[in-house]
């Protein structure tokens, strides 16, 4: 149970609920049942099949949504020790907040939203709590996993004001109130969204240095890799190849965690909010110092410029969004191909792109090919670097 919490932590014997009340369990609190019940869930194991930036296929010490879950609960956790904030929770919204993404990435959903434009969009955060909320299917009593207000509010991490409204009228007071009156989630959200930032950051470089399209040379001008870099290289006289980056990424990681851990213990003892419910009200209190925000936004320029947006990566993205239009199409025009709980819900498209979203790369790679003859994947690699 959740012990030494600080006063403006998220306590769980002070949860706002679950939408189907529950009756308590023996050794577990409610964000800790949460957290077992995100576990045990279907949309978690899919996870570790969906694409982080490289595609399953591409080999199989890459990240991918599984592996970059539980990266961010680690650091969230350390985080929230910290601070004294509730690490269980942390850890719930961690593994929560990618339920929604769909196979192939950013790619993936990027492609399932223009094939939803004219029905309502797709956004995987929006899918994320849709998962959570009705797509699993576990228990006898309700859909979803019923989890608490407090975890789906932190999986929520962000919504536009239409999205708001639809949500507000079909439960006024619940989790998307906050994005139309203007205020914040708990602080163990907030912390999320940073271990969140942190992790994808590292683990990004890690991933293009492995893949030959990055290398630790492009990255030795930026501040946040050149200290590290020099530090570790002082520590260790001639160390080298992958040891060298691994520490260079572990200094980077530390540093991070402890400027977010100083920051925001110094903000929330200015505004020292009486309890969890107060400091939603007020400013964000868990942030980075100004000179590391600037130092993880050229970073994140450099990957965007070399990583993300390299050649090869947007070719496999290219025929990701290719496989993704398809399978809609081909659902939409033969439903019957989908399970039959899927092929028969009133809302054709919205359930098309449920089932859609849910895939693994591995699956829809496999459906694609089944549905229209093509190896979308295999043709990319016929045609060469």
């Amino acid at each position: 149970m959740a012990t030494n919490l600080a006063p403006y932590a998220s306590h769980p014997a002070r949860t706002r609920g679950r939408r189907h009340a529950e009756s308590p369990v023996r050794l577990r609190d409610d964000f800790q049942r949460d957290r077992d019940r995100i576990v045990h869930s279907t949309a978690f194991r899919r996870l570790v099949y969906k694409t982080q930036v490289f595609i399953n296929h591409e080999g199989d010490l890459f990240r991918t949504r599984l592996t970059h879950s539980l990266e961010v609960a680690q650091l969230g956790r350390s985080i929230a020790r910290g601070l004294s904030l509730n690490e269980d929770l942390v850890e719930a919204i961690a593994l929560a907040h990618d339920l929604g993404h769909t196979p192939f990435g950013h790619a993936g959903q990027d492609a399932l939203h223009e094939c939803m434009r004219e029905h309502g969009g797709f956004e995987h955060n929006l899918q994320s709590l849709r998962v959570i909320d009705s797509l699993e299917a576990r228990y006898p009593a309700f859909d979803g996993l019923n989890l608490t207000f407090e975890t789906r509010e932190g999986v929520l991490k962000h919504c536009s004001r239409r999205d708001a409204e639809r949500l507000e009228a079909t439960e006024p007071g619940g989790v998307a109130r906050r994005f139309l009156e203007g205020t914040r989630p708990s602080l163990e959200a907030q912390l999320t969204n940073l271990a969140d930032e942190i992790a994808y950051n590292a683990h990004d470089i890690d991933d293009g240095v492995r893949s030959g399209l990055l290398s630790l040379s492009q990255l030795e001008p930026l501040p946040l890799v050149r200290r590290h870099l020099d530090s570790a290289l002082r520590d260790h006289a001639g160390l080298q190849g992958r040891r060298l980056l691994f520490e260079v990424i572990r200094r980077m990681l530390s540093e991070q965690v402890h400027d977010v851990i100083d920051v925001s213990a110094a903000a929330l003892q200015h505004a020292a909010p009486a309890d969890a419910e107060a400091a939603r009200t007020m400013p964000p209190l868990i942030g980075f110092s100004e000179a590391m925000r600037e130092e993880i936004g050229a970073l994140k320029q450099v990957l965007m410029r070399s990583l993300y947006r390299h050649p090869q990566v947007m070719r496999t993205t290219g025929a990701a969004r290719t496989v993704v239009r398809e399978l809609f199409d081909a659902y939409l025009a033969a439903p019957t191909e989908m399970p039959e709980d899927f092929a028969t819900r009133p809302d054709l498209p919205r359930a098309v792109a449920d089932y859609v979203a849910g895939m693994t790369d591995r699956f829809a790679s496999r459906e694609h090919r089944r549905l229209t003859g093509h190896d979308a994947f295999g043709l990319l690699a016929q045609e060469g670097p």
